[in-house]
């Protein structure tokens, strides 16, 4: 476990509702530091097993030696396919942390962050071609608005789209300065606030964040033993509000995750209300307050 990547937020507390059984087979689907998985396999003997997904290259480092683990270099939308690769079909438990990690936000480079200089990237896969710079610099005005007003609830998102393509015509933009520059007169409000609404709208964007989730929670029928628990921490109330839906049966989200159609209920709440952090957690958190659901 590595605290200086990523600390793991209400562990305790999900490690109690995953209710461990120690020959069981379970899933991390954002590994980071690997606190959440440490804490699972003190609960493992040895016949349990653990497989870890992250798609940030740079998880890999805290990987531990351990035989009953497999890490998976890729985003947990894609958990069903690999988890068939290593002949497993269902699972007893599975956890996602959802969101940034504290390394992904210490790291200028990676530019998720209004509180360094760096490059507008934002990918949470390298792999990925998509970056922030490239958004600002195609996206159509009605894109950007779009993209502002759903993921970043940002207040004044039709103004700022259209002053964006503007700036762009005869200024480029490639790094966080530069953006945070170039947006200086748009800010309305506190301006710490504002940035974090158009940079949290921008990397929901570069990493299809909200759909990777609902590609997620559709493949959770399938691959969930009948008596087999999910927990998902969220950080926001997009991701808040599709994880809720999801498991309340209400709806489910289609590709785009502002339309729902009805849904049978597939799950049984363990807990009816979101288990909230302690006040010291809330102030280690970057993006609000983490739910578990």
């Amino acid at each position: 476990m590595n605290n200086t990547y990523h600390i793991p937020v209400l562990l305790s507390e999900t490690i109690d509702m995953l209710a461990i059984q120690p020959n069981g087979i379970y899933v991390d689907c954002t590994f980071g530091g690997g606190g959440h998985s440490a804490a699972i396999l003190k609960h493992l003997n040895a016949e349990g097993r653990l497989f870890a997904f992250d798609q940030d290259a740079d998880a890999f480092q805290n990987f531990p030696h351990d035989a009953r683990m497999v890490f998976v270099p890729e985003n947990f939308r894609h958990i069903q396919r690999f988890l068939k690769l290593h002949g497993v079909f269902q699972v007893d438990g599975i956890l996602a942390d959802l969101g940034v990690s504290s390394h992904q936000f210490n790291e200028a480079s990676r530019g998720f962050s209004i509180r360094f200089d760096g490059p507008l990237d934002m990918r949470m896969d390298g792999r990925s071609e998509l970056t922030a710079e490239k958004i600002i610099a195609t996206y159509s005005e009605h894109q950007l608005h779009k993209l502002f007003e759903k993921y970043g609830e940002v207040t004044n998102a039709k103004t700022l789209a259209k002053h964006i393509v503007q700036y762009r015509q005869h200024t480029s933009v490639s790094n966080v300065a530069q953006f945070k520059a170039a947006l200086a007169e748009m800010v309305k409000g506190n301006p710490n606030k504002y940035f974090a609404q158009v940079f949290q709208a921008l990397r929901i964007e570069v990493n299809d964040e909200l759909g990777a989730l609902n590609d997620l929670l559709l493949q959770l029928p399938t691959i969930l033993k009948t008596s087999g628990r999910a927990a998902f921490i969220t950080f926001h109330s997009l991701e808040d509000r599709l994880v809720k839906n999801y498991f309340k049966g209400t709806t489910v989200e289609d590709e785009n995750p502002f339309i729902s159609t009805p849904k049978k209920q597939e799950f049984e709440l363990i807990s009816k209300k979101p288990i909230v952090p302690s006040e010291n957690e809330i102030k280690m958190a970057f993006l609000g307050t983490a739910t578990t659901a």
